[in-house]
């Protein structure tokens, strides 16, 4: 069966269409006509998600929907439109979601429910950088703030990936975290502080980590060790190859926000494992763990 959700409050706003499966033989699917598809088949194939009640499921997208219903709009379509645009174009078309968001009532509304915070003290190497040889190894360095990607960490790492791009010799990239962690993601303090939200844009696109990421090609690789969330998934699987610690997870909370992943994201995660099981992360902010994600490609192998 194929449901839709009620009209939401903006009409303007697509809301989800989504393909149930309860039971029986797996129905074919024209992916292009859905946005998710929940089965309760537990080895059911992309471009199902495999549920325990695909009724619970549905419910579940709908709370989060009728919770932030223009950002869940916003995500859809750029999840669709990013689906067959290159790279770069599909980038761009998530830092103006993005951005139109900052300004939009529901982020809002989620800055007044969080308060304020004090704003961190970035420690003096954000980003740890060795090399041996033709290899260079890049670490998110403060476990202190659990390596959230503030705006000094993020400018090291471009910085840093600027320069190995620079490099005629080509070196290998290594992306990882200190302290046994990967990363939680943008720094929650920070958020909120652009006051011009074009200008916000246009630094997101220069300052691009993801777009890096994806340049280097083959050369990049990011190893994932405990929690990744928000922008440190989306940087982290850019990277051509992604190796994920046993006790790794994965989320991607800012539709709760009242966001959609801006870091690179709606490009960097369906690149893996395609727009339906993206939209289910993005959509529910459901947390996976290493088994899951290496089972849907969002990393490539489990390490010891």
């Amino acid at each position: 069966m194929t449901w839709r959700a009620a009209d939401l409050p903006v009409g303007l706003w697509p809301a989800p269409v989504i393909r149930l499966h309860r039971g029986g033989p797996l129905p074919s699917v024209n992916p292009a006509e859905c946005d998710l598809c929940l089965s309760i088949a537990p080895d059911a194939p992309a471009p199902w998600v495999a549920v325990a009640d695909p009724v619970a499921a549905q419910a579940r997208v709908t709370a989060a929907v009728a919770a932030q219903p223009v950002a869940a709009g916003v995500l859809l379509r750029v999840l669709h439109l990013t689906e067959h645009l290159p790279p770069e174009a599909g980038l761009e078309v998530e830092s103006l979601g993005y951005s139109t968001l900052l300004g939009g009532q529901g982020f809002r509304d989620w800055l007044r429910a969080r308060g304020p915070l004090p704003l961190p003290v970035s420690p003096p190497d954000p980003v740890r950088i060795t090399r041996c040889g033709d290899a260079v190894e890049l670490v998110l360095n403060d476990p202190a703030n659990r390596n959230a990607l503030s705006a000094a960490m993020r400018d090291a790492l471009v910085a840093a990936l600027d320069s190995c791009l620079a490099d005629p010799t080509n070196p290998t990239v290594t992306l990882c975290g200190a302290a046994r962690l990967f990363s939680t993601g943008g720094d929650l303090a920070e958020f909120g502080q652009a006051g011009d939200l074009a200008a916000a844009h246009l630094l997101r696109r220069v300052q691009s980590v993801a777009g890096r990421m994806l340049a280097l090609g083959q050369r990049a690789r990011a190893q994932v060790a405990g929690g990744c969330i928000g922008a440190g998934v989306e940087i982290a699987v850019a990277a051509h190859r992604v190796e994920a610690g046993p006790r790794a997870w994965f989320r991607l909370p800012e539709l709760a926000m009242g966001l959609i992943p801006g870091a690179g994201g709606c490009v960097s995660v369906p690149r893996r494992i395609g727009r339906h099981r993206a939209a289910w992360l993005m959509l529910t902010g459901q947390r996976i763990g290493a088994s899951q994600a290496l089972a849907w490609g969002l990393v490539d192998s489990v390490l010891p």
